[in-house]
């Protein structure tokens, strides 16, 4: 039986959203809102921002898709924590 290179990187992707989407769980749980620092984020979003492009340039789109989630789970991560302090600091 012979894998195909796709299907395990389709494989690998499928994984490290799971992982993605459930940290972004962990953090909407968090009562005291800690996230991850906002450099981290900069960082990351600004990381995979590149890896799309190139991901594009070399026309792979298991990178493609991945890449992009990897960048949507951040910006949506982040989006909750910033939610969260601010429902903390008006209460």
């Amino acid at each position: 039986m012979t894998v195909s290179p796709d299907a395990i990187g389709w494989l690998a992707s499928a994984v490290l959203i799971a992982t993605l989407i459930r940290q972004i769980v962990k953090q909407q749980q968090d009562k005291e809102a800690a996230g991850v620092s906002k450099w981290l984020f900069i960082g990351q979003c600004a990381a995979s921002a590149g890896f799309v492009a190139y991901s594009i340039l070399v026309g792979n789109w298991v990178f493609i898709v991945t890449n992009s989630a990897v960048l949507a789970t951040a910006i949506v991560g982040q989006a909750l924590v910033a939610k969260r302090k601010k429902a903390r600091s008006q209460a």
